[in-house]
């Protein structure tokens, strides 16, 4: 099965039980969404969490559009100093 992965980075990953999970494609921001159960959806809707696509960051997260075979990473807030 092809199939869209997803990515999930630090602590995101542990909401996700997971480090990835793939899901059937295409996949749009609602799509994405719903795959997202609980508080890993609530985390991806928050302003902080950044999407990336193939290794390109969206600089607007509901344009996502995904194709069997992409991946999509979710990037928590970066933190340090």
């Amino acid at each position: 099965m092809v199939a869209v992965k997803l990515v999930f980075l630090g602590k995101l990953a542990d909401l996700a039980g997971a480090p990835d999970k793939d899901v059937a494609g295409p996949l749009d921001w609602a799509g994405l969404l719903a795959a997202l159960p609980g508080p890993l959806g609530e985390a991806a809707r928050g302003e902080r969490v950044k999407l990336a696509v193939n290794g390109v960051i969206l600089a607007e997260k509901t344009a996502v559009a995904a194709r069997d075979g992409d991946e999509i990473a979710l990037l928590p807030p970066v933190s340090g100093g």
